[in-house]
């Protein structure tokens, strides 16, 4: 491998180790020229699947592409950047077990979201409001309330893999803004009435 610092031919390898859960291997390297050492990963090159989008448009899988949603669900969130390299080498993974030569793109859009689950909860939500195209703070609360479902495993299992139908407005976590019915006049607590 040619050094990227000097261009020189010849290099060594110092150190060897997997990475990536196995997947990959991190090697060290030193230019035999000028000495500077700098690191390479080996993984093995695997003919991913065609991604099949909702507009039955088609496209290769692109993990840069994955990473930039991920990161951005993840954006000023406490996740360690390895954490989001092993997430995405588990999505990769999968995909690749599919076996399949296309798969739907809301398949991959599922895998990011229980990585997503497990490794923050606040991206969890940002991505599926992208994702499932919430367009209300009750949707945000049933997504809420399913995610806390899961967590505590208060949910039914078919409750857990599909939001929560929607309540009725009386039944809503909240105060309402107007009385449901106005004060009468003989309602001694209403303050109305003579004094």
């Amino acid at each position: 491998m040619y050094c990227p610092f000097c261009g020189h031919v010849e290099t060594k390898v110092t150190d060897s180790r997997l990475a990536g859960e196995g997947r990959q291997i991190r090697r060290r390297r030193e230019c035999l020229a000028c000495g500077e050492r700098f690191t390479t990963f080996e993984t093995a090159e695997l003919v991913m699947p065609t991604i099949v989008k909702g507009d039955r448009s088609r496209e290769p899988f692109d993990e840069g592409k994955l990473r930039s949603g991920m990161e951005k669900a993840l954006e000023k969130r406490p996740v360690p950047r390895p954490q989001v390299d092993e997430a995405l080498s588990r999505i990769a993974h999968k995909v690749r077990a599919l076996g399949d030569r296309e798969v739907a793109s809301r398949v991959i859009g599922e895998l990011v979201m229980e990585e997503l689950r497990r490794l923050d909860e606040v991206a969890y939500v940002r991505f599926a409001s992208v994702y499932r195209h919430f367009e209300d703070v009750e949707a945000f609360h049933e997504e809420i309330r399913r995610l806390r479902g899961q967590r505590d495993g208060n949910l039914p299992a078919r409750e857990q893999k599909r939001p929560a139908k929607r309540q009725p407005a009386q039944d809503r976590d909240q105060l309402s803004l107007l009385p449901t019915e106005p004060p009468s006049a003989e309602d001694p607590g209403s303050g109305e009435g003579p004094k």
